[in-house]
This record gives C-alpha cells, structure tokens and sequence, in this order.
C-alpha cells in the first residue's frame, strides 16, 4: 500500500463509521413510522436505498458541514462498494424532500428522549439570510407565492437589515430544540407564541425583550398555565432588575444558533424552492439534535457537537 493512500482509506471508513452511527439511531427512532425495510408505507416500486438511508445521508452531510450536494455527490464516488444501492443526485434531492417530515418526527421523538420531562424553556428568532440584498430582485426562491416567498427585515441585536427569513425556536435548559418555525422577517416574535400555547404547558418560557407582552404573558397563562418571562425595559414604570439565573439560561438557546451559523451553516442558502430551503433547515435541526443525542448517550456535554461523532 502506499503511503498516500492511507489517509484516503481513514477518510472513507471514518465516512462510513459515522454514517452508519446515524443511521442506526435513525432505526432505533423511527419504529411504527416505517416498514422493515426502512420505508413509509407507499404504492409502486420498492426503493432499494431506503428512507431511512436517504435521511441518514442527509444528516451525515449536515453534520460534517457539507451542505452542498453537488460536494456530496462526489465525495460518494469514492465509496462505491460501501454504498452499492446509492441513487443518483436527482433521485436524491427529490426523496430528501418527501421524508423530510419523517425526519422531523424523528428528532422529535430523540429531543424528547433527551429531557421530555423539561419544565424550563428558552425562545428566540435568528434572521436567515438567503442571499445579499442587492441580489434580491433576482432571488427566485419562493417567489411562485406571495406568503412563501422571503421578505427584507431587520435585525435588532446585529444593527442591519437583510433579505430571507425568521427562524423562531424553544429548546430545553440542556439546549436541546423542541419545536421551531419560520415565518417572514417582519412577523413579530410575539405572533409564535399564539403557536407555542397550543404545544406546551404548565411551565416557564424564557425570553429577551423581544417578547415583552403583558397580554400575552396574561393570555399564556390563562389558556396553558404557561409563565412567560422577560427582562424589563429600563422606561417601564415597574421595572425589575434582571434575574440572574433566567438571563444566563436564556443564552443557551443563542449558543445553539451560534453552533447553526458556524457548524450547519445557516446562512448559507443553495435552494432554488421553499421546498428545498425547508428541507435543509429540518435536516441541519435534526443533525444537529442526533449529535446532541450521541453526546447524551456516552454521557458528555450535549452541547460539544463537533467532537460527537469522533
């Protein structure tokens, strides 16, 4: 063997390693949503790659920060025998699509596994910029229909405006994301929690300013026993100073978009369709929950997400 083909052989088995780590939580996880064969339940032709596969090699690309499929595609030449039932990029980009809500309740059913039994909440927005605003009279991504399609807004904490859309989460204190949605830029961060009453109850949801509301706050309560709470504003007349423990469990959830922009690569759009777009926003979620869950189950910090699959 020769020397220069040896890290070329670590490459391929640490590819494979990890993808099959993923794929086995995504069997373990997806019980009564699929067949025996990993598939939903669908008429015509029997897929030899599986749903499962599909959605497995999507979160493995996600976790290893290749979020382009083109890349994807040609790394995966390199590991012909190990994948002999691959499907070509197109069957690929349309099957990823289509399980991309079996693979939604499937990180569902991990995040509750890892703190169901959570009372404490974190909420926030991210602004997701799908391209430069001087490129936005030629974005064509979602511009078929008016309510899909992105909108320029603008971003308090960052002090400038941008051209996409909102990304509105609740994780756990452990950081682990329980629900999220996106919506325009210039939909208030109040209006998701008109969503939030209908999902949670009988807890404590943590937000910044963002949220301040007394007719929420009294709303929540009333309707899900739900106590949202908020930092005062310095011109309220019953200001409160902040509590301390609230203000740093608030952080954990903007550790968790920080970890998105770097690792996942939020901001970083290659979609032509809404479709698409919400397709890798639910697999770079979903990577990022099954690394939280390997972390979780050899019993390290959930949140040190690049060394989860080492």
């Amino acid at each position: 063997m020769k020397i220069n083909q040896i890290p070329i052989i670590d490459m391929i088995h640490n590819f494979c390693a990890k993808y099959g780590k993923i794929l086995e939580i995504c069997k373990q996880y997806s019980k009564n949503l699929v067949n025996e064969l990993g598939n939903t339940t669908k008429r015509g032709v029997v897929p030899k790659f599986s749903d499962l596969e599909v959605i497995a090699l999507s979160l493995i690309a996600e976790a290893m920060s290749i979020d382009s499929e083109n890349c994807l595609f040609v790394r995966l030449q390199s590991y012909k025998n190990e994948f002999p039932n691959l499907i070509s990029r197109r069957q690929y980009n349309a099957r990823r699509k289509k399980t991309g809500k079996l693979c939604n309740l499937i990180r569902e059913r991990i995040a509750n596994e890892i703190d169901g039994n959570e009372t404490y909440f974190c909420i926030d927005s991210k602004p997701i910029e799908v391209c430069r605003k001087s490129r936005a009279s030629r974005c064509k991504l979602g511009k078929q229909n008016y309510d899909t399609a992105p909108s320029f807004g603008y971003c308090a904490s960052q002090n400038t405006y941008y051209y996409g859309y909102k990304l509105h989460a609740v994780c756990g204190l452990s950081g682990v994301i329980h629900s999220y949605d996106i919506t325009k830029p210039n939909v208030h961060d109040i209006n998701y929690l008109n969503d939030v009453k209908y999902d949670y109850h009988d807890c404590t949801i943590i937000g910044d300013r963002g949220y301040i509301s007394k007719t929420m706050q009294l709303n929540l309560f009333e309707e899900a026993k739900i106590e949202l709470e908020v930092p005062y504003r310095l011109n309220q007349k019953d200001w409160k100073p902040i509590f301390i423990p609230y203000a740093k469990a608030r952080k954990r959830i903007e550790t968790d978009f920080s970890q998105f922009v770097d690792q996942f690569m939020l901001n970083r759009n290659y979609a032509k369709q809404i479709e698409g777009f919400m397709t890798r926003i639910i697999s770079k979620i979903s990577a990022f929950t099954i690394m939280q869950y390997v972390n979780y189950s050899l019993g390290k910090p959930i949140g040190h997400i690049k060394y989860a699959l080492d």
